[in-house]
């Protein structure tokens, strides 16, 4: 059984980071430790922590040429500051999961199943399966969970999820699936928690506006549609994603370019977006200070709260209304400026922001008035592999 002095890890492996946070397991999840691994197959690779327990921060160079090396000096590095004895199970944030439509132990046959689809995310996939396989040869009887980014969309409908293509691919799987689950479920609690559970139930937009940006819409509790599709390069323009691409463009691209499909694939997911908009920056930080005097950050800002506000009215329609707006994930929280453009002539839709209360980031941004509720929340998604990895934990212990 599961003691109370037992802790989890959880890890959340990107494309070229790796983040990591240390939990002492309870009711609610403490943090004791978290930091991450960044630029990571670069020469300036840097491991950052900060030490909640012992008030302590730092940063250390890393040597890490790919993930599998960047995962092996975590460990190493993990090891001298935790007693891996103590911990009860490691939660991974893996981004595709298919069909699967909840939280899994990860097995073998289930190592076996990612390996088989990493060409539905290699962006991902990849590097999340060389964590996973590390922690497991250098703690082979710990269990380890899969919490699937997917997993939260699986009650979309249908008709949400078919794509208009031949449909021999819907049988091999081709379909919307949408991603920043784990984000998203961590969202709705909050929502319950903050503004009641009634109010979670009704007709609310999720805005995820990151690096990864992408908006769901949800209704009883549950994802009806979202906007980002069979992959997380689909959907809204990003920092470094164009969103949904006429399949016209990327094919003239590809002839015209001479492009090979590993190289399409680093334009669509590393040079496009707001980092090919402006040519300077994927940060909307460094966009919103530039764009006065310079026209490219200026359309790169606008194109982004113009799909954003598209968005919203979609999502919208799908629902027959909104009854709450959350902005969440780096631009959503942060950037009062880009959530007061998005939200600029949604009146129609009961939508109004108070200037003040927006300018401070505060849990409620829209007016006494507004018909449609917005809230700025905090998203915690290592907060939410471990409650679900402890969770887990428990019920196969028992």
């Amino acid at each position: 059984m599961k003691t109370a002095n037992s802790y989890i890890l959880t890890i959340n492996g990107g494309s070229s980071s790796i983040k990591f946070t240390f939990y002492k397991t309870g009711e609610i999840p403490t943090r004791l430790l978290h930091g991450i691994i960044d630029r990571i197959g670069l020469k300036d690779s840097t491991l950052t922590f900060s030490n909640e327990k012992e008030e302590k921060q730092g940063t250390v160079k890393v040597e890490a040429s790919d993930h599998r090396s960047a995962s092996n000096f975590l460990m190493d590095w993990l090891e001298k500051q935790i007693d891996f004895s103590l911990i009860c199970g490691i939660g991974h944030r893996v981004v595709h999961g298919m069909h699967h439509t909840s939280p899994e132990i990860i097995t073998p046959e289930l190592l076996d199943e990612l390996h088989s689809i990493t060409s539905y995310d290699p962006d991902h996939l990849p590097a999340e399966i060389e964590l996973i396989e590390v922690f497991s040869q250098r703690h082979p009887k710990l269990p380890q969970v899969a919490c699937f980014d997917t997993a939260f969309h699986s009650t979309m409908p249908r008709v949400a999820k078919l794509l208009p293509i031949p449909r021999r691919f819907d049988t091999k799987g081709i379909q919307r699936y949408g991603f920043h689950g784990i984000s998203y479920a961590y969202l709705m609690e909050e929502l319950a928690r903050v503004a009641g559970v009634k109010t979670a139930q009704g007709r609310v937009i999720l805005a995820h506006l990151g690096s990864g940006a992408s908006m769901a819409a949800v209704h009883k509790g549950k994802s009806i549609d979202t906007s980002m599709g069979f992959t997380p390069a689909g959907g809204m323009m990003m920092g470094t994603r164009p969103g949904d691409l006429d399949p016209g463009v990327a094919w003239y691209i590809m002839k015209s370019e001479k492009l090979s499909p590993k190289q399409f694939n680093m334009l669509i997911n590393h040079e496009s977006g707001l980092l090919g908009i402006s040519e300077t920056s994927s940060d909307m930080q460094d966009l919103l200070g530039s764009q006065k005097d310079d026209f490219r950050a200026a359309e790169a800002v606008e194109l982004f709260c113009y799909q954003a506000k598209k968005c919203i009215g979609a999502f919208a329609a799908v629902l027959g209304g909104v009854d709450v707006l959350v902005f969440s994930g780096g631009m959503g929280e942060n950037a009062p400026g880009i959530r007061a453009r998005i939200c600029d002539g949604l009146e129609y839709l009961g939508i109004e922001i108070d200037e003040k209360r927006n300018e401070a980031n505060d849990l409620l941004v829209s007016t006494d008035k507004s018909i449609t509720i917005v809230h700025v929340i905090h998203t915690d998604e290592e907060w939410m592999i471990a409650k679900t990895v402890s969770q887990m934990i428990n019920l196969t212990q028992k």
